[in-house]
């Protein structure tokens, strides 16, 4: 609705300028100045001389229409063919809309309109239907484009299209009212009662105003209409959801597709790592709920990490790796860093699986092992991945509320080098007390590396898909985070007794 408002400044640009003023000597100081601007090295320049240019052929093509529709009156009359009545309103606003339709720019029919009624060419009641014609085939732009979009976009198409029509029918209904309506403002803005041409861009804005007041109220009632008409396919969690081919048209849009995506690909990461360990994601509710439901587990769990990897992570990491390929990295550097923030993220969330699946075995292992003190060390290293997953999912959902959410993440790193300390600790006390074996402590110690690891990879990841993308609110909590050798120096002492 605001671009479709927004889109009638060109008919007010084209009747109060374009046709005002000898427009030709202003187009071709634009077009040169425009080419000299393309071709200099400078992005800003050559974004500014396509700029020039497309202004200057835009003014150059008013004054080439408006001398071509004047010689027209010397040997063609087309006014003569005016059709008054509802019949003409028909006509002409068929006409208006395909017109649009093969030009796919309601600019370009609104261009020809008002230079043939400036020159009386066309009468001004049949240019009222062309207007109105233009404005439902501007709508064929968008529903080619959503062809190959995702429901989301046929929705949007929908709405426009929706919108379009119903205001053109509308407006062809009060046709009358709105050309009284834009008699009275004409007056008032002190445009000519002659003046048609000026007459026909405050139709333009006034009826798409219209369309405005109209449709707000009930724009959640239209938004549930057309979820019910185009009902989104239940996404497979095992494929890509959001790496949509019509994002790669801008940069940003790539950049958070395949953020998005990559947060589909933690979800499903997260769903394995705790699955390993007999847990789903609604344990994650405290830690007293996550130590019970460790706790109940008295058998070994069977969980196939390799067949889930191929279900759940392949097929969409491949899919992301290959959408970030197809990106042109012509462009700023915003973008491409982004996008290799986003695809070490996905790597972290491999590793970790990864880390779970060397774990798995031992783990196993232990947990139905008749020595107490090893089944209470691995259920101590579950209880520490699910804790320290439910801590980044506090983050994750709490981001908006976090005023600093990067020195939450410092906490999680201090935690992270300080439970690995204390196990390695628990277990050579473990050893020299002589209740587990070397080969159980070599093992509990290779598996705290693991979990160390894991919980990095994790944290990493986190890192980059549930931050804020404020600049100056990441440069600020940077500079007051704490590096890796400064995390070592609190955790030491700290630790001292």
């Amino acid at each position: 609705m605001g671009s479709n408002l927004g889109t009638t400044t060109g008919a007010w640009l084209i009747a109060g300028l374009g046709l005002k003023v000898d427009i030709a000597t202003y187009a071709m100081p634009l077009l040169v100045f425009g080419v000299l601007c393309i071709f200099q090295n400078s992005k800003q320049l050559k974004g500014i001389g396509y700029i020039l240019s497309g202004l200057g052929f835009l003014l150059l093509g008013i004054h080439y229409m408006k001398e071509n529709f004047e010689s027209f009156e010397n040997t063609i009359n087309l006014a003569s063919y005016a059709m008054p009545g509802v019949k003409g309103l028909l006509i002409y606003t068929a006409l208006g809309a395909i017109a649009t339709v093969i030009m796919q720019s309601s600019h370009a029919t609104m261009l020809l309109t008002i230079t043939a009624v400036s020159v009386h060419q066309i009468t001004y009641d049949n240019a009222l239907a062309l207007v109105i014609g233009s404005n439902i085939g501007t709508t064929i732009t968008a529903i080619i484009a959503a062809l190959g979009a995702n429901t989301q976009g046929k929705r949007l198409a929908a709405s426009h299209l929706l919108i379009n029509l119903f205001t053109g029918i509308v407006a062809l209904v009060f046709i009358e009212q709105f050309a009284v309506a834009v008699d009275i403002i004409s007056a008032g803005l002190g445009i000519g009662a002659a003046d048609n041409a000026m007459k026909l861009a405050a139709f333009h804005s006034l009826f798409n105003l219209a369309a405005v007041v109209m449709f707000i109220p009930f724009i959640n009632q239209q938004a549930l209409f057309l979820e019910k008409l185009f009902i989104e396919k239940r996404s497979n969690m095992f494929e890509p959801k959001y790496l949509d081919s019509s994002a790669m048209d801008f940069p940003e849009t790539v950049v958070e597709s395949v953020k998005l995506e990559s947060i589909h690909l933690y979800d499903n990461a997260i769903h394995i790592i705790l699955h390993t360990f007999g847990l789903h994601k609604r344990d994650l509710k405290n830690s007293e709920w996550i130590r019970q439901r460790i706790g109940q587990n008295k058998y070994p769990i069977e969980y196939d990490i390799d067949a889930s990897y191929e279900k759940r992570i392949k097929g969409i990491y491949s899919a992301i790796i290959a959408f970030i390929s197809q990106a042109a990295f012509t462009w700023q550097m915003t973008q491409s860093s982004k996008l290799s923030w986003l695809r070490e993220a996905n790597k972290h969330l491999v590793e970790a699986i990864k880390d779970t699946k060397h774990l798995q075995k031992n783990w196993t292992h232990f947990s139905a092992s008749s020595n107490t003190a090893a089944i209470n060390e691995y259920n101590e290293i579950a209880y520490q991945i699910a804790w320290h997953i439910l801590q980044i999912e506090a983050i994750r959902h709490d981001s908006d509320n976090n005023e600093l959410p990067l020195l939450s993440l410092d906490a999680l790193k201090a935690t992270i080098q300080n439970d690995d300390m204390q196990l390695n600790r628990t277990i050579e006390i473990l050893i020299r007390e002589r209740k587990i074996s070397p080969e159980t402590g070599s093992s509990l110690i290779n598996d705290s590396a693991y979990t160390r690891s894991i919980k990095k990879n994790l944290l990493r990841a986190a890192e980059t898909l549930f931050l804020h993308d404020n600049t100056d609110k990441a440069g600020i909590e940077q500079q007051l985070t704490l590096n890796e050798t400064e995390i070592n120096g609190v955790v030491h002492t700290v630790d001292k007794p």
